[in-house]
């Protein structure tokens, strides 16, 4: 074991070197040092960052350091082509390809089927979407090469069945929460518009009952009840209100469902696009850059931009799907939470009302004990948050504070102040409206000495 750590630790002394020419980010780089000090005592670690915060290019900083120290080839494992073309772009920006073989990207399920033609051994064997790793297919690499070294890379870390990752991770490391990283300025402002908790639309979700395989609301009862005129019409309805003009990213509840959002706002003058499974690969892409490129003003999609899609001009995020997964609420909204210069906040409208079993995205989560299972990554019991007299935004037009179907949760200038004062209690997470802050005592476990312990916040 001494050699291989004196090799990693020779690596370590390299990253001096390097660090300087990474372009990362001072988050990006402290992440990295705590990686690496991880991997002197732990085989396999998990990295937690949320959505926005640049993971692709900190995956590729790191494996080009390991490859200047202890390592001579990596494979990086991503269950969805998009973002294995993502990933490989990244990685060829940092000098490194296919040409020397030293770094493969690849899917999981290309690796499953061709696993026994791959010559020699991985050293590093880094993990996409890591929340995902629980599959059989990943578990085969832990399996197959167990003295390969294992990055996990996730910016939600739980699952809906509170299945832990520990058997395959040892260790998890976490970066900021998405409030830090909106009061330090890397990830964007927004204002929250939602339902209103007594509304014919909330009760439509509270209505679904049935469940599918996943433990998340079944797809076949939430098109048969969301899937009609009326709803499509309060979806553009709250578009139009809201976030005209705008480009944007639409959740839809099935294929179906997306089309008709897709017609329905192209009948109205907003420019959609439906995108789903079915949609061929080509025509995908070229949908996708006509997008970027502002020509389509709105893609509806049906879970395939949940993960990966990068694209920080979007400037709504519409949530008309609803869930109980708690990794797919945050993947959603975080797609409008990617900073750029053309867009002074996000606005997410909330159709489905996801912000009462989920809070704000800037809501502290627990991803300790997530991770370790004691926590599942779902909805929590169902409690009414109230707007807390937060006062709304200028940027609002007075005809969309007059909506009775939809009220302002949370304005982008509003949350501004409550994160840079440390005042989240204003923000409705930690205690009622005018209450005075509590500081809550978690019981947490030490993993190298096995000792417990009180953690007051983070």
């Amino acid at each position: 074991m001494r050699p291989s750590l004196f090799l990693l630790s020779v690596a370590t002394g390299i990253r001096i070197m390097y660090c300087k020419n990474d372009c990362l980010r001072d988050y990006q780089q402290e992440m990295k040092l705590r990686l690496f000090e991880e991997w002197e005592l732990h085989r396999s670690v998990m990295v937690q960052m949320p959505t926005g915060t640049g993971k692709t290019h900190l995956l590729a900083a790191i494996v080009r350091e390991f490859l200047c120290g202890s390592g001579s080839r990596v494979w990086i494992v991503a269950h969805r082509r998009e973002l294995v073309e993502q990933i490989e772009e990244t990685v060829s920006r940092y000098g490194m390809g296919r040409e020397d073989g030293s770094v493969r990207v690849m899917s999981i399920q290309w690796l499953s089927r061709n696993r026994k033609i791959m010559d020699g051994q991985p050293d590093l064997i880094v993990i996409d979407e890591a929340h995902h790793a629980l599959a059989e297919t990943y578990r085969e690499l832990w399996k197959s090469y167990p003295e390969a070294r294992k990055l996990g890379m996730t910016a939600t870390p739980c699952r809906l069945n509170r299945k832990g990752f520990t058997d395959l991770f040892d260790t998890l490391i976490t970066s900021w929460s998405i409030a830090e990283f909106i009061g330090r300025g890397w990830l964007s402002s927004f204002d929250y518009v939602s339902i209103r908790a007594n509304s014919r639309e909330q009760r439509l979700v509270d209505s679904l009952k049935k469940r599918g395989a996943d433990g998340d609301y079944q797809v076949k009862e939430m098109n048969a009840v969301l899937n009609r005129e009326t709803g499509i019409r309060q979806l553009y309805e709250s578009v139009r209100r809201y976030a005209a003009g705008k480009k944007g990213i639409v959740y839809a509840v099935s294929i179906a469902h997306a089309r008709q959002i897709a017609a329905y706002y192209s009948l109205h003058g907003v420019e959609s696009v439906a995108i789903d499974s079915k949609t061929p690969a080509l025509e995908r892409g070229r949908l996708v850059e006509d997008f970027r490129r502002g020509k389509i003003s709105v893609l509806v999609n049906v879970d395939i931009f949940s993960e990966g899609f990068d694209c920080p001009d979007v400037e709504f995020v519409q949530l008309a799907r609803p869930t109980l997964s708690l990794a797919k609420y945050l993947q959603q909204v975080g797609r409008g939470l990617r900073k750029s210069d053309n867009k002074e906040s996000c606005v997410l409208i909330d159709n489905v009302g996801l912000h009462r079993i989920f809070g704000l995205p800037v809501r502290d989560r627990d991803w300790e004990a997530m991770f370790e299972g004691r926590m599942a990554g779902n909805a929590q019991p169902r409690t009414r948050m109230e707007n807390n007299g937060l006062s709304v935004s200028c940027s609002l037009s007075e005809d969309s504070k007059r909506n009775e179907g939809l009220e302002i949760v949370m304005t982008h200038n509003c949350l501004l102040d409550a994160v840079r004062n440390g005042d989240l209690v204003r923000l409705g997470e930690d205690g009622p409206a005018g209450g005075e802050q509590r500081t809550a005592l978690k019981a947490c476990r030490d993993r190298q000495s096995g000792l417990w312990g009180l953690r007051c916040g983070n």
